[in-house]
């Protein structure tokens, strides 16, 4: 291994997780190296466009494409001669036929960089993969490496939220790394080594528990978010304000504030198929039991869905047939194009089905919106989307939205109804200006 310096690092893969990182670490002083099979999705990073909408990145990728340090390729012999540290940040998906992740391009990852390795190499996973898969492809990888057992692997999970991913990568709250080399160690440790200085927990572990500990989290934040929306079905008939419960709830250090927020529900490509593949590694490895838990997260997070639908029924009568509906919101969380399992496209793509005029607007996730959902109608903006509007539902809590002008939207409804989803909007507020309010968990 080279000295930390002038290590040089190929991400393989280049979506959400491996362009992120690949600008960052060429923003942090290294050489990277970014590759892909995807030939147009490289010639769109080449020419310093990001293929999806991440705050700040855009910038940072055109200033490392200038200074040389960060360039992209669809050739893995070109990236195994240049790199001394392989992240592997390719996806996971949820399987088709079941909750079970689908790691096709984790193992597609290791299978073809391996023939290429001909010196010692680290490779560290970076992907979300069930517990058990690290220890497999270690002993793919030396079994295909020219370098054999000179080519060590070593999991290390990332924890990037959407939105947040160059703050997330810049200044992470933990790193983590499952290992038992003292080379694998010391290259992730040299990756990271400025953040260490600066107070970034380091930890070390076996490969298991690392590959837990992003499962673990997401399970963790998931169950939280179902809890609070659980109190929000209860509270809609017990009479109680489920955002006053969770203000009071927030006040206990050994709960806080943070995922206490009712409404909608969880969605995107982690959260939902992370929990799934959790419980399906878990039958696999025959403890089951030890997470059917999550199968009510799960649903839990699904009925939120169809409580908005029934709320904004209740609101026009009954019956959506022959309806004009507005949906703000197409991404799965504001500062994101990402419609992935997103709550806001299933609620209206649901209420379409109910034979209702259904527009959408979202300030970033439109085109990945219309390509999903062609039979939705789509407005490019907030007023245009609301244009007659019988029942408007907020459903991504995009500061456009949460700062909307009740009066001025007010003007081009055809009935002042609104449903919000996100528990976003000040209630007293939209009330005073004629509004019709409604939100989960609340009077």
């Amino acid at each position: 291994m080279v000295e930390a310096e002038r290590m040089r690092v190929c991400v393989i893969g280049t979506g959400y997780l491996g362009a992120t990182t690949a600008a960052c670490l060429s923003e942090m002083g290294f050489e990277v190296i970014g590759l892909d099979v995807d030939e147009d999705k490289i010639d769109m990073l080449r020419s310093g466009r990001v293929p999806f909408y991440e705050p700040g990145l855009d910038e940072l990728l055109a200033e490392n494409l200038k200074t040389g340090r960060l360039h992209f390729t669809t050739d893995f012999a070109e990236a195994a001669d240049f790199a001394d540290l392989h992240l592997i940040c390719v996806g996971t998906p949820q399987r088709d036929d079941s909750g079970a992740a689908d790691l096709r391009y984790v193992n597609s990852a290791v299978e073809c960089l391996a023939p290429h390795l001909k010196r010692p190499t680290v490779v560290v996973g970076r992907s979300t993969v069930p517990v058990g898969t690290a220890a497999t492809l270690a002993a793919r990888l030396a079994a295909l490496a020219p370098a054999g057992e000179e080519a060590e692997l070593g999991w290390s999970p990332e924890f990037l939220r959407e939105g947040f991913g160059v703050e997330d990568t810049l200044r992470p709250n933990r790193i983590v790394i499952g290992t038992n080399s003292p080379r694998v160690e010391k290259a992730v440790r040299a990756l990271w080594q400025q953040q260490v200085d600066e107070g970034t927990p380091f930890l070390v572990t076996d490969l298991q528990t690392a590959e837990l500990v992003k499962v673990s989290a997401n399970a963790f934040l998931a169950t939280k978010i179902s809890f609070i929306n659980a109190m929000a079905e209860v509270s809609e008939v017990a009479g109680a304000d489920v955002i006053q419960l969770a203000e009071a709830l927030s006040y206990d250090d050994r709960i806080g504030g943070k995922f206490l927020g009712p409404g909608l529900g969880f969605g995107g490509g982690c959260l939902p198929k992370d929990i799934r593949a959790f419980m399906a590694r878990a039958d696999e490895l025959g403890v089951e039991p030890a997470l059917s838990f999550l199968r009510e997260v799960d649903a839990i997070n699904q009925r939120r869905r169809a409580r908005t639908i029934d709320i904004a029924r209740q609101l026009i009568g009954g019956n959506f047939a022959g309806r004009t509906v507005t949906v703000l919101g197409a991404a799965f969380k504001p500062n994101s194009d990402d419609i992935r399992d997103s709550p806001a496209l299933d609620v209206a793509a649901t209420i379409a089905s109910l034979g209702a005029h259904v527009t959408v607007y979202d300030p970033q996730a439109l085109e990945r919106a219309r390509e999903a959902h062609p039979e939705l109608n789509y407005a490019t903006s907030m007023l245009d989307a609301a244009r007659d509007a019988d029942v408007v539902l907020l459903l991504t809590e995009w500061a456009e939205f949460r700062e909307a002008n009740p009066e001025e939207l007010a003007s081009v409804v055809a009935q002042k109804r609104i449903v919000d989803g996100r528990n976003a909007l000040d209630p007293t507020f939209w009330r005073a200006s004629g509004w019709t309010y409604r939100a989960l968990g609340r009077q």
